[in-house]
């Protein structure tokens, strides 16, 4: 047995991976931290540099783009990866999203890392073929998928279903997949909670190997999800205002796993910022990657976690992105936007030891989204 699967078991086994007390972390730094234990799962969100929805992704598949940029996980020592397939895609051509689904877990398991593979996505606006296909920086949106009409109407809810049935036919008990995410953030709408309650059930029909999970914007909304019967926590938390913030979120956490049995996985976060949350003003240089920040109290909990993005790219969310907020560590030539950014995440392998370029300048292609005075 591989130390792969062997930490696999252990997650089914119901261990809290990773997590440990947070005593005595104030001026904590990586420069002077202990030898801490590696953080078990060490991860990014994913969506390649240009594209703006997961329909892009799947839709322009392209393997080179894939492999460079899994290859650059592997300068961070991350051994996961979280993204979404599309079943407007799937809608159009099952038989190249498989090929591409397959392509994919391949690539990453030869580089050592596991999928956290989500089916839909509860954020962004309904799927229109233009909202599809634009890529103008400015304007082009994250997909809402399936649509709320969709989601509000269960007689339509067959299709979706026969999505699920699909993916797990196949990946239910692929053992190059780290977890099965049926939502990213239903959230508190009703109707879209309880489309992914009905394709949740759908998924536990299906069951096999694979833990599966819901993609949850916090611990008081995964508790829901827990009595859906999700077998590990996800939260989420990209802007808080400050580290000890985080120090007790993370000890909140470890509380929630160890009376559940469950991992506590952070699926989505980012930086500090003087205003918390996404419709907080941004001051200064607080529209740029920074991860040092955050990535010091993380590594110190042990908890499992995904940074947001692995690639340099303008906001996912457009309400950031109209702020001219910029995410992520490598720019597409392999540059990375701050080296101490690069060593503060690859430190949670216990080596921050990384060289390589530096730069701070938006990509050409994505100058358009550019709107701070402040900005390189």
């Amino acid at each position: 047995m591989t130390a792969r699967y062997a930490r696999r078991d252990l997650l089914r086994a119901g261990g809290a991976v990773g997590l440990t007390g947070l005593t005595g972390l104030a001026g904590y730094t990586i420069s002077d931290a202990p030898d801490d234990p590696p953080v078990d799962v060490r991860g990014a969100l994913y969506l390649p540099s240009r594209a703006y929805n997961t329909y892009q992704m799947w839709h322009g598949y392209d393997r080179s783009v894939i492999e460079r940029d899994l290859e650059y996980a592997t300068r961070l020592n991350l051994n996961a990866i979280r993204t979404w397939l599309s079943y407007e895609h799937w809608q159009e051509s099952p038989e190249e999203h498989a090929a591409a689904i397959s392509h994919f877990l391949s690539a990453a398991d030869q580089r050592g890392i596991e999928v956290l593979f989500g089916l839909f996505e509860g954020v962004g606006v309904d799927a229109t073929p233009k909202r599809l296909a634009n890529r103008d920086p400015r304007t082009a949106r994250a997909i809402r998928s399936p649509s709320l009409t969709i989601a509000r109407n269960p007689e339509q809810w067959d299709e979706p279903k026969g999505f699920v049935r699909w993916f797990m036919d196949r990946y239910r008990s692929d053992d190059r997949l780290l977890a099965i995410e049926v939502m990213n953030e239903p959230g508190w709408r009703p109707a879209q909670k309880a489309f992914a309650r009905g394709m949740f059930e759908a998924m536990q029909r299906e069951a096999g190997a694979v833990p599966l999970t819901v993609g949850s914007t916090s611990l008081a909304n995964d508790a829901d999800y827990a009595d859906w019967g999700s077998q590990l926590h996800q939260f989420h938390y990209n802007f808080p205002n400050n580290a000890g913030i985080y120090r007790r979120l993370l000890d909140e956490a470890e509380d929630v796993s160890k009376t559940t049995g469950k991992p506590a996985w952070l699926t989505e976060w980012q930086r500090t910022r003087s205003g918390s949350g996404f419709a907080a003003p941004i001051s200064g240089a607080e529209w740029q990657p920074d991860y040092e920040t955050l990535a010091p109290a993380i590594r110190k909990a042990g908890t499992g976690n995904f940074f947001w993005s692995l690639m340099v790219k303008p906001a996912y969310v457009l309400v950031q992105r109209r702020k001219g907020v910029l995410s992520g560590v490598f720019h597409e030539d392999g540059a990375v936007w701050d080296l101490g950014d690069a060593r503060a995440l690859k430190a949670m392998s216990g080596d921050r030891t990384f060289e390589g370029r530096e730069r701070k300048e938006w990509p050409e292609w994505a100058a358009a989204a550019n709107t701070r005075n402040d900005g390189q």
